[in-house]
Parts: structure tokens; sequence; C-alpha cells
């Protein structure tokens, strides 16, 4: 079984709870729509997260978000194959797998591509404080240039989308609060760049997640604390 949710920023409570309800395995799949957050602290608090998760009996897939390292700059990840694709992963937490931005995979029926990253709008706020901020949260132009590549070779056309933030159009402007202060004037680069996806990909679903909301725009779907089946 493939299911799919948002965001945890490191708090899997909810996913012991629905591994123990629907008494996953190991070959289960669970799709995180990024900033699962076990990447976000590079020290004995990581190596926690991941020891405990490596004892749920299910398979995390997880989206690159933006309150996270990339798998690729954090010691002990290796490429290895995956879903027809290939994913980041640390041999000690082979249950852990990271999607790497701009490949298409197949998970299970679905032809999927996945897109993760974003603009951080606490950016000044974790920086006034000393906390992590990661400056290659956005898709750099390589990842766009390897994305689009993905997408010239079948045609622009996919079943699925996986992203973390969402096209411009679809951001979901009325269940967010007003920015202010620290968190005015965002970068909205990366939701320009996948509006301009958006228009010329033939797609059944779009996912995302960042703006912890469950609703659905312009046939994107955001999820949050909600856990759906995906692959039907």
């Amino acid at each position: 079984m493939f299911w799919i949710t948002g965001d945890k920023h490191g708090d899997f409570a909810d996913v012991e709870a629905f591994c123990q309800m629907w008494q996953t395995r190991s070959r289960d799949v669970l799709i995180i729509l990024g900033d699962a957050g076990i990447n976000y602290y590079q020290d004995s608090r990581g190596t926690a997260l991941k020891q405990h998760l490596a004892q749920l009996p299910i398979t995390l897939f997880c989206v690159h978000g933006n309150h996270e390292a990339r798998a690729e700059t954090c010691p002990g990840y290796q490429k290895q194959a995956a879903f027809g694709g290939e994913v980041y992963v640390d041999p000690h937490y082979p249950n852990q797998l990271f999607a790497i931005d701009g490949t298409l995979y197949q998970l299970g029926v679905q032809k999927t591509l996945v897109i993760g990253g974003a603009y951080s709008v606490d950016k000044f706020f974790r920086l006034r404080h000393h906390w992590k901020w990661f400056e290659d949260e956005q898709p750099d132009e390589a990842i766009r240039a390897r994305t689009e590549a993905t997408l010239e070779g079948v045609g622009w056309k996919v079943d699925t989308v996986l992203s973390h933030t969402c096209p411009l159009s679809c951001v979901p402007r009325e269940k967010l609060a007003p920015l202010e202060g620290d968190f005015a004037s965002p970068d909205t680069s990366t939701e320009e760049w996948l509006e301009t996806l958006r228009q010329r990909l033939t797609f059944q679903q779009w996912y995302a997640g960042h703006f912890h909301v469950n609703t659905s725009i312009n046939r994107v779907s955001f999820i949050y604390n909600d856990f759906l089946v995906f692959d039907l």
C-alpha cells in the first residue's frame, strides 16, 4: 500500500498511531510531502529520531522541504535504486528514503514526478534567533533543468506530481494568515516556476504540503495532517 501525508517537522506521533491502526509492514510506503524534519538536526537529536523511525513498520518516502537539509549534503547518505529511479538512503536506516528532485518514480501504478523545496517565510526570524536555515532550500537552476529535461523525455505527461510548495495560482491564500514583519515579502520564484510547469504539464493529480492546510485548489491537493491512500 502507498499512503500520503503532509509535513511532520520531526513529530511522528500520528505516523506511529497510523501504523498501529492499519497494521502496516515495512513494504508499505508513506509519502511525506516535505519537511519530515529527519535531517533538520544533524546531531544526536537527528540520530535519535532516525533510530526511532527505523523501528516503524513502514517505509518513509520523503520529498524535500524547506525546514531540513538535503539528504545529499548530510553524512552517511548514498544513492540507491528505488521505484524506477534513485533515492538517497543511509544504510543504517533503510526505511527512510529521500526523493531526488526532478526524478520520475513509479509509485505503484502512478508515474510520479517529485519536485521538493520552497522558500521559508520564517527565514529571517530563524536567522535572527540563530536557528537553522538552509541556503539550498529551493530548487536551483540545475534542479529546474533536470526536471524540465525529465518532462521533455515523457512528453510533458505524468500521472501525479509530488511537490512541497505549489504553483503560484494554487497558493491557498484565503487559508493563510497575513504576512508581516520578518515574514513579509516572500520569495515566490519557486511557485512561479512551478506555475510554468503546471501550464504545460498533463497530469491527473498534484499533491503539495508546506502550507499546513487540508484543501484542494485547481487540481492541487494540499495535505497536512490527513493520511490518504495514494495508489488506487
